[in-house]
């Protein structure tokens, strides 16, 4: 298990872990789903209203949450007005909450030059905290992100949807795909102490069996409440020998618990509820 540095992503982690913050808010906004009185106080200009209903809800929560992760799909659907959105999302993260994590799950993956260029327009351009990456095409591949000592690399490693077997589960030498990726990435890519992995919710015995294989490392929980997810059985199976380690993710449950002008002091709530399970 390789151990010594920390990059400063997972520094600021144990900060917040230590004052018993675990959960992350996705902030993965659909246009379909914002509240009409939102819409129509910004004259449905999409930029506007994603960032603004981004605004009220962090302004809203981010006293109780570890990070916000922004799942980048949901703002590439909407062209560059929603590319600009994203953008100006993570900027007054970093400006008004700067000791909160910023998590952009891009889930990159392509070969070394490619990734270079995917590196600098998440941490350079976007300066996000962290990415998710597809481990498929192995560590050299990844190495444009795994060098960036500063940020975070969160690797998937058992992901969430019913098919993930399909491959994650296939045998290698009497284990499970999944098991060998986790012990990769803790034993041959963490050597700047910068790397998570992502364990659904939704399969908590294999959570609990990768946790012991990577040890202390952050681990990005998907999954809990539209999914299916357990809070309560995640925290048994996730957290590490010092009761830390766990990125407990909710994106639907917490940004659409309401769809009235309300949202973002319903958000709060539903925030308030989770950290009162945990």
């Amino acid at each position: 298990m390789i151990t010594g540095s920390k990059s400063s992503f997972i520094l600021k982690l144990e900060i917040l872990w230590k004052e018993n913050k675990f959960i992350c808010v996705g902030l993965d906004p659909q246009i379909s789903k914002l509240p009409s009185s939102l819409l129509e106080s910004v004259d449905n200009k999409t930029e506007e209203a994603i960032f603004e209903f981004n605004k009220q809800i962090i302004d809203k929560t981010a006293d109780l949450v570890l990070a916000y992760k922004a799942n980048s799909a949901f703002y590439e659907a909407e062209g560059e007005q929603g590319l600009r959105a994203l953008k100006k999302t993570i900027l007054y993260i970093k400006a008004h909450y700067p000791t909160v994590t910023v998590i952009l799950d891009a889930k990159r993956a392509d070969i070394g030059n490619t990734n270079e260029d995917y590196a600098k327009a998440a941490f350079d351009d976007l300066k996000a905290d962290a990415i998710t990456v597809h481990p498929y095409l192995g560590k050299e591949a990844m190495e444009p992100f795994l060098k960036r000592k500063d940020k975070g690399v969160i690797v998937l490693v058992k992901t969430s949807n019913p098919g993930s077997g399909e491959f994650q589960d296939l045998k290698v030498d009497g284990k499970s795909l999944y098991e060998v990726v986790a012990g990769n990435v803790a034993n041959s890519w963490n050597t700047n102490g910068n790397c998570g992995i992502v364990v659904g919710a939704t399969y908590p015995k294999e959570l609990a069996k990768i946790r012991k294989i990577v040890g202390e490392m952050p681990i990005l929980v998907p999954g809990i409440g539209a999914q299916g997810g357990s809070l309560k059985d995640v925290l048994k199976n996730g957290l590490d020998k010092n009761g830390f380690g766990i990125i407990i993710s909710s994106s639907r449950q917490v940004i659409f618990a309401s769809d009235g002008a309300d949202f973002a002091k319903a958000a709060r709530e539903k925030v308030i509820e989770l950290n009162n399970e945990a």
